[in-house]
């Protein structure tokens, strides 16, 4: 039986958390859709509870922040979510 909070036995995401997170990954800037797309390709399959703290704390951003933040224009000086948050721009960033 799959564990209620949407984590498998490893400690990664089920496949429906993963879709559905991939479904809130799309933005309305391609430039951030590409980077997401990468992400999700090649640590889709790796994400634990954390990382998607992490990462819902990026999506909630508008599309103009999280791209200045994706191509170092900003430094995510005022980013909630602390050092999970920070670790998936880094992933993000070198996608």
């Amino acid at each position: 039986m799959e564990p209620i909070t949407g984590v498998d036995q490893r400690g990664s995401i089920d496949d429906a958390r993963l879709r559905r997170l991939r479904w809130r990954a799309r933005r309305g800037l391609l430039e951030n859709d590409l980077v997401l797309e990468r992400f999700f390709a090649r640590h889709g399959d790796q994400l634990d509870e954390a990382m998607v703290v992490g990462l819902d704390q990026l999506l909630d951003l508008p599309d103009n922040e999280l791209l200045d933040l994706l191509l170092e224009r900003s430094d995510g000086a005022s980013l909630k979510g602390g050092s999970e948050t920070q670790r998936v721009l880094e992933m993000l960033r070198r996608c």
